[in-house]
């Protein structure tokens, strides 16, 4: 490519990001008119296929600094993705392919990014794939898996305590394919970053393990951005960080200022960028054709590398059947034939078992069958129970603790970050099947990424134990209450409180069968008891009567999760023997059973019969689904479980005596369930 050609192109993406966002009044011009060169750089050297956007060794690409869309969309449409040039005219607008923030359900766009800092962490968990992948199938004579994951982030992102999570942990697991480009403008929405952000992020990352690489003038100087690309490439044993010395706005009026941060120029400023890089200021959304012609060359390069990669798979289909075939089907996103009959099941006559350990026992009877399912802990794996007894640590080779075959990866006290990488293993494809534990309490330290797996529809899996008070001597600080509340009120989560062991065989099921809502699955430090009542079929409908009333018509319900169901099921004992014919629902996950049919909804929690709900939670949203509820409206207390219980009124007794009067007709007769 010529030197003017080059130029030509650079500045035709800073017009055409600059022409989007003017024509929606809204977005963020100054970081493409910087990023630029680096993205024609990059888009350019890149392996990727537009008219087949799921290739499955095409090179990752994700924007963490998301506000800076408009440069995406800009480079999605000039390398000939489903992405037209009314759609650029629609940025921002209802109903568009060009959000505000990129989201994944447009074409060529790999992760739903825009809260600062989630992006990186989500390239790290698709580098992570990457590697598995690569340790999985490839062989001395074929080669399945050499893609490379890139990232832009900015000022924020490092801002932002999930980056350092994400790239400690990058570092040390040496991801040599993971190549992140840092806008390092010194701007921000306040101003001047001198103002609260002034630490050297280049030795920060360094200090992690990363080889960085800068380019002291990455507004004009393209060849020394493709010079650093080139080196970092030959970098296998350590992730790379160019960091980039931009302009915020290049070429504006404003250039170098918060005013051109998150504010469409103003028409006499775009008119004069346009003149001075020699495009006609009196049209908008004018792409030379020569550019248009330089990327449909980049296209086709990597439609011919795609090309080559089927062909070469083919030939590795014949020699490595099995595997080719576990591969296809992988990528089919289809889980093993009967991988659900592995599923443990219980009956009454097995021993209390703490649910985090029968989570164990499903984990361990699930990954032998299932190998797309990879997972670790955040430092907590002997309280999770989420190592099997043959695995395998992800671990980079040269460490002697294990290799990139290995299916657990050990986080490290990361919560956050590791919610952000799970979603950028699942982004990755291939049906990666991720999970993770800690304390129910400390999945709120991962909430921002917890919240884009639903918004996303990525079916990741949250192993949290230790779900209540029941977790006794460590005290409120650790003990959940409101958490439930937090979660169960998000869109699109599952949210499972198992009460023996076929409702953890349930819950296991049902999420690995989600092919778009994850799941949190919270599991007790103490052992329950099996339920005569329960299966993996009825708990997999998210509700079910557990026990039922000695008559046909029950005086009341009581309808509990976790822990509390056993007790329930107990105070039931009691209150007919007072003369209260008590049915007692199961209820492990709201989602689940607000999706089950109405008719089958309301036979379970029949209208008409005054039903108390047993929690020992917060009572929030249980209004919903009972009248009067048995709850924690506090935070807990230090103490042994049992007697923490006890105090808060958590026994059969309790149960009994908070509903062992008649209820009223009027609070009876509420239908509540619609």
């Amino acid at each position: 490519m010529s030197q003017d050609l080059d130029t030509l192109a650079v500045n035709t993406i800073r017009v055409l990001s600059v022409d989007t966002v003017e024509k929606a009044n809204s977005g963020h011009p100054g970081a493409p008119m910087g990023m630029a060169p680096a993205a024609h750089v990059l888009f350019s050297k890149m392996k990727f296929n537009p008219k087949d956007p799921e290739w499955p060794n095409r090179d990752r690409f994700v924007l963490s600094n998301g506000h800076a869309v408009a440069l995406l969309y800009t480079m999605l449409h000039l390398t000939g993705y489903d992405l037209s040039m009314e759609d650029l005219k629609q940025f921002r607008q209802l109903g568009s392919k060009t959000p505000g923030h990129p989201e994944a359900h447009t074409p060529g766009i790999e992760v739903t990014t825009g809260p600062l800092g989630q992006g990186i962490a989500n390239a790290v968990g698709l580098a992570i794939a990457q590697a598995n992948v690569a340790a999985t199938y490839n062989k001395p004579d074929f080669v399945v898996s050499d893609n490379y994951t890139y990232c832009f982030f900015g000022d924020g992102c490092m801002m932002e305590g999930i980056s350092h999570e994400a790239c400690s942990l990058a570092g040390h697991l040496k991801l040599g394919k993971l190549i992140c480009f840092y806008d390092d403008n010194k701007v921000s929405i306040d101003g001047s970053t001198k103002q609260e952000f002034d630490e050297d992020v280049a030795k920060r990352l360094e200090a992690y393990g990363w080889e960085v690489i800068e380019v002291p003038n990455a507004d004009t100087d393209t060849g020394a951005i493709l010079a650093a690309l080139e080196r970092a490439k030959k970098t296998d044993d350590r992730p790379t960080c160019i960091k980039m010395h931009t302009t915020i706005g290049y070429g504006s009026q404003k250039q170098g200022t918060a005013g051109v941060h998150g504010s469409p120029l103003k028409p006499e400023d775009v008119a004069q960028l346009k003149q001075k890089w020699g495009f006609d200021p009196a049209k908008s959304f004018d792409v030379p054709e020569e550019v248009y012609r330089y990327y449909r060359g980049v296209a086709a390069a990597g439609a011919e590398a795609e090309s080559r990669w089927q062909d070469n798979f083919a030939r590795y289909s014949k020699k490595y059947p099995e595997l080719a075939a576990e591969y296809a089907r992988r990528q089919a996103g289809k889980l093993p034939e009967g991988w659900e009959s592995v599923l443990p099941v219980y009956t009454a006559a097995d021993p209390k078992v703490a649910t985090r350990k029968l989570s164990g026992d499903a984990i361990a009877a699930i990954v032998a069958k299932v190998p797309e399912v990879i997972g670790g802990s955040a430092d907590l794996t002997p309280s999770n129970n989420t190592r099997w007894a043959a695995a395998r640590d992800f671990q980079p080779a040269s460490s002697g603790l294990g290799d990139y075959s290995g299916r657990y990866i050990r986080y490290g006290v990361r919560e956050h970050a590791m919610g952000a990488i799970m979603n950028g293993l699942s982004a990755y494809g291939l049906n990666f099947r991720p999970f993770a534990g800690t304390f129910l309490n400390f999945v709120s330290y991962a909430a921002g990424a917890v919240r884009l797996s639903a918004l996303s529809g990525h079916p990741v899996v949250w192993v949290a134990t230790h779900d209540s008070i029941g977790f006794g001597e460590d005290g409120p600080t650790h003990q959940p209450i409101e958490t439930l509340a937090h979660f169960r009120a998000m869109p699109n989560l599952m949210v499972w409180r198992p009460a023996d062991g076929n409702e953890v065989s349930a819950a296991y099921k049902t999420a690995l069968e989600s092919k778009n809502t994850p799941s949190i699955v919270c599991l007790t430090r103490q052992g329950l008891p099996e339920l005569a009542g329960s299966s993996v079929e009825k708990a997999a409908r998210g509700g079910y009567v557990v026990r039922e009333a000695s008559a046909s018509t029950a005086g009341l319900v009581l309808v509990a999760t976790g822990s509390e169901v056993s007790l329930a099921v107990d105070a039931a004992g009691l209150l007919e023997a007072e003369g209260i014919p008590t049915r007692v629902v199961s209820l492990p996950d709201f989602f689940t059973f607000d999706h089950q049919p109405a008719e089958y909804r309301k036979a379970v929690l029949p209208d008409g019969v005054p039903i108390l709900s047993v929690e020992v939670l917060s009572t929030f949203g249980w209004g919903k689904y009972s009248h009067v509820h048995l709850g924690l409206d506090r935070f807990g207390a230090s103490g042994k479980g049992p007697e923490i219980f006890k105090r808060f009124g958590f026994t059969a007794e309790g149960i009994a005596q908070k509903e062992s009067r008649p209820c009223s007709s009027s609070r009876a007769s509420r239908s509540f369930l619609l």
